[in-house]
C-alpha cells in the first residue's frame, strides 16, 4: 500500500540571512531554528570572519562574505533582511530577481512609493514579499483586534498607543538619517499599524511634533491620526524616555488596554484589560506564544503556497503614507497633513 502524500512531512524553506544584525542574532534565527517549516542555511555579511563567527554561534552551515554571494546559492529558497531601513528596497529587489522569497524588517521601507517599486518587482518574479511586523502575530494582538471587532466596547472613537525606550549609544544606525533612522520608523510605525488596524478605517489627516537630534533625525515625535470614519489615534514614540509599550481602544461602551509588554514577544501568559465607566474590570488571560516563531511559520506557508498572506504589502504601504505625512507635518511645526491613501485594509 503506497504511503499517502497528505502525511509526508513537508519540505522546510530554506533560509538565507542578510546581515548579521542583533535582530536576527537574538530573535529571529532562534525562531527559524524553532519552526516547524523552516530552516537557516546561510548567513552574509561584508566581512568573512564576521559570518564565519556569527553562523558559529548561530548554528548556521554556510556563510558568505558578501549579500549577492548568498544570493546566488541555489540551496536558498528565502532571505531574511534586517539591514538598515534605507537598505531595504535595494536588497529586497535584488532577492525578488534572483528569486528569493523575502521576509524583510519593518518598516519595509522609507516611503510608500519605494515600497511600491518593492511590491512590482516581487510580483514580477513571482515571489512572497512580507514585512517582518512580529507583533502581529501574538495572540494577545490577535485577541485585542478580536475583542474590539466584537463590540465588548461599544463604538470605538479613540485609539491611544506608545513605544519608547532609551537609546544610550549616539553611534546606534536609528540616531543616522541616511540609514532610515528615527523614533517615528523605528518605533512609531508600531502605533501606526495597530491604530489603523483598531480603528478598521484609513487615515485622512494626520499631525506631529517631533524633537530633532542634530542629524535631522527624530528622537521623539508625538503623533494623531484622524479617520476616515471619525475614530481618533493619538501616540508617542520616543528613544529618549523609559521603556512604556501600551495600546488602548476606547469606544461608547467602555475602553479595552493592553498595557504591558504590548509590542515585545511574551511566552508568557498575558492580559487585555476590559473597562466599563465604575464596573469591575474584565481581565482576559492569553496564552503567550513566540511570535517571531508564529510569523517565520506563515511566512514559509506562503513562500510555499500553503496560505495566502494575511497582511499583504498593501498594508505596508498604507502605514507608509501615514508616516509620510507624519513627518511632513513635523517638519512644518505641527500643521495638519492630509494622508493620500489608496489602499484599505484586508
Amino acid at each position: 500500500m503506497s504511503p499517502d502524500p497528505s502525511s509526508s512531512p513537508r519540505p522546510k524553506l530554506r533560509m538565507g540571512v542578510i546581515s548579521t544584525a542583533n535582530i536576527g542574532r537574538n530573535q529571529v534565527i532562534p525562531a527559524i531554528h524553532a519552526s516547524s517549516n523552516a530552516e537557516v542555511v546561510a548567513v552574509a555579511s561584508r566581512e568573512l570572519d564576521r559570518a564565519r563567527e556569527f553562523a558559529e554561534k548561530t548554528a548556521i552551515p554556510r556563510f558568505y562574505d558578501s549579500y549577492d554571494a548568498l544570493l546566488a546559492d541555489p540551496e536558498v529558497d528565502a532571505v531574511y533582511i534586517p539591514l538598515p531601513n534605507s537598505l531595504h528596497p535595494e536588497w529586497v529587489i535584488r532577492a525578488a530577481q534572483k528569486g528569493k522569497h523575502i521576509l524583510c524588517e519593518k518598516p519595509l521601507a522609507t516611503s510608500a512609493a519605494l515600497c511600491r517599486e518593492m511590491q512590482t518587482a516581487a510580483d514580477a518574479h513571482r515571489v512572497t514579499l512580507m514585512e517582518a511586523f512580529m507583533y502581529r502575530f501574538h495572540p494577545r494582538t490577535e485577541r485585542l483586534f478580536e475583542l474590539v471587532a466584537s463590540a465588548v466596547a461599544g463604538e470605538i472613537r479613540i485609539i491611544r498607543s506608545a513605544f519608547t525606550f532609551k537609546l544610550l549609544s549616539t553611534d546606534n544606525i536609528r540616531f543616522f538619517p541616511e540609514l532610515g533612522g528615527g523614533a517615528l520608523y523605528d518605533l512609531g510605525c508600531y502605533c501606526v499599524d495597530v491604530s489603523r488596524r483598531l480603528a478598521r478605517s484609513e487615515p485622512i489627516e494626520a499631525q506631529a511634533f517631533a524633537q530633532w537630534n542634530e542629524r535631522g533625525v527624530d528622537n521623539a515625535l508625538q503623533g494623531s491620526i484622524r479617520f476616515a470614519n471619525g475614530v481618533s489615534a493619538h501616540f508617542d514614540c520616543s528613544f529618549l524616555m523609559e521603556r512604556r509599550e501600551f495600546v488602548e481602544a476606547a469606544g461608547t461602551d467602555g475602553a479595552i488596554a493592553s498595557s504591558s509588554g504590548t509590542f515585545v514577544n511574551s511566552t508568557d501568559e498575558v492580559e487585555i484589560i476590559q473597562y466599563r465607566g465604575r464596573e469591575p474590570q474584565v481581565v482576559h488571560r492569553v496564552k503567550g506564544d513566540n511570535h517571531y516563531r508564529l510569523m517565520v511559520e506563515h511566512f514559509a506557508d506562503a513562500a510555499q503556497g500553503r496560505v495566502t498572506l494575511r497582511y499583504g504589502i498593501d498594508d505596508s504601504i498604507g502605514n507608509l503614507r501615514v508616516i509620510e505625512a507624519l513627518y511632513e507635518s513635523a517638519q512644518a511645526g505641527g500643521r495638519p497633513v492630509p494622508v493620500r491613501s489608496e489602499v484599505r485594509l484586508s
